[in-house]
C-alpha cells in the first residue's frame, strides 16, 4: 500500500511544491465503498496477487490541482486528465516496485458504476485518506492472493 500511497503523495509534491499527508489507513467493511469521490482512476493488479487500486478526489482539489498547474481549463474532461495522471504515476511507480512479479493494467478512469471490486472479489478495502490543501482525497486498495477471492 505504501508504494500507492508513496506514488499520488509524490504526483502532488513534484506538481505543486506542496506536499499531500497521508491519514490512517483503516479496513472498509462491506460491498462497496462509502468514499467515493467525483472523480476516480483505477489501475487492476495481476500475479500472485490480485485487486485494484482506485484514487479518489473531489471535484474542488482537483480545479485547485489544475489552478496551480496554471491550466486555464475546468471542464470534466480536464479533471479526469489529472486523477488520471495521478493514476499512471502510481501505476508507474508500482511496475518499478514489482517489475515482472505483478501484472499491472493500464491506468484508466472509472465512473461511480463501475464499483472499486473486480467482480466476484470478497477481500475488503483499506482505505488510505489522503489531505492536500484543505481537500481530503482517496486510494482504496483491494488485494488479495491469486485463488482466494
Amino acid at each position: 500500500m505504501k508504494i500507492f500511497s508513496d506514488a499520488a503523495m509524490a504526483f502532488f509534491s513534484q506538481t505543486t511544491g506542496h506536499k499531500a499527508a497521508v491519514r490512517t489507513a483503516y479496513l472498509l467493511e462491506g460491498a462497496e465503498t462509502v468514499v467515493w469521490n467525483d472523480f476516480q482512476g483505477r489501475i487492476e493488479l495481476g500475479g500472485h496477487y490480485r485487486g485494484s487500486v482506485t484514487f479518489s478526489a473531489p471535484r474542488g482539489l482537483l480545479t485547485h490541482l489544475l489552478l496551480t498547474m496554471g491550466e486555464s481549463s475546468y471542464t470534466d474532461a480536464s479533471h479526469r486528465d489529472v486523477v488520471g495522471e495521478i493514476t499512471n504515476q502510481m501505476s508507474g511507480y508500482a511496475r518499478r516496485h514489482f517489475g515482472e512479479a505483478m501484472d499491472i493494467s493500464p491506468p484508466r478512469v472509472i465512473t461511480q458504476g463501475e464499483g472499486v471490486a473486480p467482480p466476484g472479489f470478497a477481500a475488503a478495502p483499506f482505505v488510505i485518506p489522503m489531505l492536500w490543501d484543505r481537500y481530503e482525497a482517496h486510494l482504496v486498495v483491494r488485494m488479495g492472493k491469486a485463488g482466494s477471492a
